[in-house]
């Protein structure tokens, strides 16, 4: 059970030289202590208390700051949440029973189409399948709901189901009466974030579940949010929006507050909590700031884990650091971590410059074109660093009346606008540097995004023009592009922690994504900016990762058996590559073909993930043997399970853990090396049934598959393959990576798995 939150004012005003910190004790240890002590305090108030006597004594001072307890855990691991000087934590580590201490963090956050672009909407589609359950429960961690929004009505729902043990908070503006049949829980955490030295300004946001920044109303709509007729911003992406699973239930865990974001303490304690109270799967579009960590040092993957161990699918978002490799985040193998794309959705734009070229942009504006007016950039708008359009830059005199040409980069976009509105301008481009991504936002004013080579034009043209000038007309809505294609901004594998495991798994919408939005805040989320709206539009794997979390509740209200790992091997193995053009799915960071450390797996497909005929089952013992191959020590791997011993020989090597897709690392200079993996497939299609083996070797790797068919006598069988990957000899220098697939074919099934093989110097 979740102890004690201590919400106190001296968290915020503690001394500088304090830090918190996750602990992890030995439960058995302890407890057998302070039973055998007699002590009547909590087991946690009185380690802290020890530790308090004994640094008191060391420093020899009256007055010295005791320790401050925030959080206390017992069921999904034993431990605490404390703020510790640094003499504190070495008192601690000297208990019997300490396991671990790991410093808190700040984490950042990182659709009337998608459900048909994803094949969900029509009279015999999976929405409408006879067998489905509408008791399964998304837990959303995130920025808190808007609960009165019509996404989240509960018109026709059946009981709240009787397993369900959370409840609805009361705080500012958010009471029980809130939560309905479709709303079943909201909760909110800050004990870690007042402790990191933050403060909470309550007449800009609420002290409860209730949403003022608007992405978690967003996700958990996304997720799970009712149908709603005509839904649209301004008009725009018209029609009937809904999320992924929209008769699911949703329970909203509040963890990030406007201003300084969200931290790991109280990130995992709202996953603890979720656990707890009974949800089924777990929805995080939350990114650390950093790069990705070794597991036992990612309390995120640890509370995964353990949300994994009870049976409750994990969803979390790649993060929003691309186009460059190694910049995935949430890589823990239990973790379902998700990459963005495009739908067949664009708001296309035409930006006509004074010398008569024409480039295709992008906006959510639906007023009139502007007229042809100058256009000003740089030092020609204002000082050094007005190119970025930063507060305080643009020059008064040399915008009023003009078209400002704005760098990415620093602060959000819609700030942006709001500078060159301030500032005196009618309009806005908006240039890039690379990729053709057109993943825009809302603005104040009439605005544009373009992509990279339009961008290098529109430089070129004014950096060689006298009297440069340019229009900006708006074309609405328009459907059937070119779609998926993977965005710039999606964070890339490899896999930083643990190559042997291909990061992101599988890519879903995340640009240009409408979804619920808080009464009470404005599109752009500028104070200015006073308009009101149901719905908006934005961009992230954010939103791409409640896309898959719907989906998951999708599966698992049609397979309630189903393990997370058999419903995450579904929506993998069955994911695609191919685009509506009939052409490898694109990458707009180079506008070649993605690859799986783009998109993973591929692109999810609700429909064939729900009959995917084999899939690839893990336990969560699996994956603590998976953690010894990793040579883990016995202190690491009892973050994860208590009392668990690795053997002394290896009973797998990293690449052998049964996941769908295959990671090969070989040294750069390898020639003529064999690395062989094992995988054993479950057949959940058709009892009596054959797959062949088809593969698609990566250039320079021989890839040799025993046996080459897998013949299943019955429903729930087992059958093991091993695969073997040669690294050839190579005469001539070959890119770093190259990939392929293995693909079990039986019938209509298509058991796909990618496959990314890398020479790299640190093998």
């Amino acid at each position: 059970m979740l102890l004690s939150l201590a919400f106190i004012a001296v968290i915020s005003t503690a001394s500088a030289d304090k830090q918190t910190y996750i602990v992890r004790m030995d439960k058995t240890m302890i407890t057998n202590t302070y039973n055998s002590l007699g002590n009547s305090k909590p087991w946690h108030e009185a380690v802290l208390d020890s530790v308090a006597d004994v640094t008191s004594q060391e420093e020899q001072e009256l007055e010295a700051t005791p320790p401050e307890l925030l959080y206390s855990y017992e069921t999904a691991f034993f431990g605490f949440a404390a703020k510790l000087s640094a003499k504190q934590l070495e008192s601690l580590k000297k208990i019997d029973g300490f396991v671990s201490a790991i410093p808190d963090k700040m984490l950042s956050l990182h659709t009337t189409r998608s459900p048909q672009f994803l094949g969900l909407q029509g009279s015999k589609g999976l929405w409408h399948s006879s067998d489905l359950q509408s008791d399964v429960i998304i837990g959303v961690v995130d920025t808190g709901i808007w609960p009165e929004h019509v996404s989240f009505q509960d018109h026709g729902m059946p009981p709240v189901p009787a397993r369900w043990r959370g409840t609805c908070e009361k705080g500012t503006k958010f009471s029980p009466s809130n939560c309905n049949k479709k709303l079943i829980g909201a909760r909110s955490f800050y004990g870690g974030y007042l402790a990191a030295g933050n403060k909470i300004n309550e007449t800009e946001q609420y002290l409860s579940a209730r949403d003022t920044s608007g992405h978690g109303t967003h996700t958990a709509s996304t997720a799970a949010g009712n149908l709603v007729e005509n839904a649209n911003l301004f008009g725009l992406a018209n029609g009937s929006a809904a999320g992924m699973r929209y008769t699911a239930r949703i329970a909203v865990y509040k963890v990030c507050w406007r201003g300084s974001g969200c931290t790991s303490v109280d990130i995992l304690t709202a996953m603890v909590q979720a656990i707890e109270d009974g949800v089924d799967v777990l929805s995080l579009s939350l990114v650390s700031v950093s790069e990705a960590e070794p597991y036992y040092q990612d309390y995120l993957a640890i509370a995964s884990f353990l949300a994994f161990k009870s049976g409750i699918f994990v969803t979390f978002s790649a993060g929003n650091s691309g186009p460059y490799k190694y910049t995935a985040v949430n890589t823990a193998p239990w973790i379902m971590t998700v990459a963005a794309s495009t739908i067949d959705r664009s708001f296309p734009t035409t930006v006509k410059l004074g010398n008569g070229q024409t480039f295709e942009g992008s906006s959510f504006y639906t007023g009139k074109a502007t007229k042809l007016l100058p256009i000003v950039y740089g030092t020609t708008a204002g000082g050094e660093g007005a190119e970025y359009c930063i507060p305080g830059l643009l020059n008064p005199k040399l915008v009023k009346g003009k078209i400002v040409i704005c760098e990415r980069g620093f602060f959000s976009l819609a700030e942006k606008g709001e500078q060159v509105k301030l500032a005196g301008g009618v309009g806005m481009l908006i240039v890039s540097t690379e990729g053709e991504d057109l993943a825009t936002k809302v603005h104040i004013l009439p605005a544009t995004l373009l992509g990279a080579s339009a961008s290098k034009a529109v430089r070129k043209y004014v950096n060689s023009t006298k009297a440069p000038t340019a229009s900006i007309a708006f074309k609405g809505t328009t459907y059937g592009s070119r779609a998926p294609k993977v965005a710039v901004f999606s964070s890339r594998g490899p896999n930083l922690v643990g190559p042997d495991v291909i990061k992101p798994d599988v890519t879903a919408p995340g640009v240009d994504i409408l979804a619920a939005w808080p009464a009470g805040t404005s599109p752009t989320r500028l104070k200015q900016d006073k308009r009101r709206v149901l719905f908006n539009i934005i961009s992230g794997t954010s939103m791409a990762c409640p896309h898959v979390s719907g989906i998951a509740a999708l599966l698992k209200s049609k397979h309630r058996n189903w393990s997370p790992a058999a419903i995450k091997s579904a929506l993998m193995t069955t994911a695609y590559t191919i685009d509506n053009r009939g052409k490898p799915i694109a990458d707009l960071a180079n506008y070649g073909s993605a690859t799986p450390f783009a998109l993973g797996s591929g692109h999810v497909d609700p429909i064939k993930a729900s009959i995917p005929g084999l899939i690839y089952d893990i336990t969560a013992e699996n994956y603590i043997y998976y953690l010894c191959s990793l040579n883990y020590n016995y202190s690491q791997i009892s973050l994860f399970v208590e009392g668990f011993i690795c053997p002394e020989k290896a009973t797998m090597e990293p690449g052998d853990l049964n996941y769908p897709s295959f990671a090969v690392n070989f040294k750069r200079k390898a020639q003529n090396i064999t690395v062989t993996y094992k995988r054993t497939v479950t057949n959940v299609g058709i009892p009596r049934s054959s797959y062949k083996v088809l593969v698609e070797e990566p250039k320079g790797v021989s890839v040799i598959v025993k046996p080459k068919i897998l013949s299943f006598k019955k429903l729930g069988e087992k059958l093991s393959y091993k695969v073997s990957f040669i690294g050839l000899s190579r005469k001539k220098t070959v890119a770093r990576s190259s990939f392929g697939s293995l693909m079990w074919v039986s019938g209509t099934y298509r058991v796909r798995s990618p496959i990314a093989v890398t020479w790299n110097e640190l093998v």
